[in-house]
């Protein structure tokens, strides 16, 4: 039981350390697309850390203790770890992207 809960504690903490991450590359007013981007990835590093530990935890045999067949890449944590960051990228990307060429555009036609 002890270490159900431990497994659900870390998933939480694993979605709460990918929070952080799209925050510092989105919502930081008044940054450069440089720093949010250094920022970003600082804590895509810490975030990974956090999920990887997770995936080891959910790697676990709940009776023997032993690792189980799987592969740690498969483990929830580390799926939703990837999927955040590849999300969080396109996303990134599209968005500096749209700043720099259309933007502009847009604040050329005010009056």
């Amino acid at each position: 039981m002890l270490f159900d809960l431990g497994k659900a504690i870390s998933f939480l903490l694993s979605i709460l350390s990918l929070c952080p991450v799209v925050v510092s590359a989105f919502f930081v007013p008044g940054t450069r697309w440089e720093d949010r981007l250094s920022l970003s990835l600082a804590r895509i590093v810490l975030a990974a850390c956090v999920c990887f530990a997770s995936g080891l935890l959910f790697l676990r045999d709940d009776k023997s203790g032993r690792a189980a067949d799987e592969a740690l890449m498969s483990t929830l944590p580390v799926r939703m770890f990837f999927w955040t960051v590849a999300t969080v990228a396109v996303l990134f990307v599209v968005s500096w992207y749209l700043d720099a060429y259309y933007v502009p555009l847009l604040w050329r036609n005010q009056p």
